[in-house]
């Protein structure tokens, strides 16, 4: 089980980044945009910077939903492989199954 002021930070993450999602990626169709004039582009730069580092989507780090374990994390399941393999076994997961040959 990972320390709950990790999952807690990572939480906070998440809903910066869901906060300014809109409006860092209206910026930066400004600035790619040949549309807009160099003034325009350099001001939504200067926009784009002074928003909180926080709300960058990469520094969301991914952990799994039931034990917040940071690594061996699969999408499909949003579950740590331990996890997965866990629930897998109990038959608690439909359609998977333990592999064997």
């Amino acid at each position: 089980m990972a320390k709950t002021s990790s999952i807690i930070k990572n939480k906070r993450r998440e809903l910066w980044a869901n906060k300014y999602k809109a409006k860092r990626k209206e910026l930066r169709e400004v600035i790619k945009s040949p549309n807009y004039s160099m003034e325009q582009k350099e001001e939504a730069r200067k926009k784009l910077n002074n928003l909180p580092r926080l709300s960058l989507e990469t520094r969301v780090r991914n952990r799994c939903e039931i034990t917040g374990r940071p690594r061996g994390y699969y999408r499909k399941f949003k579950m740590s492989r331990l996890a997965l393999r866990e629930l897998a076994n109990l038959g608690l997961i439909p359609g998977v199954t333990k592999s064997s040959w």
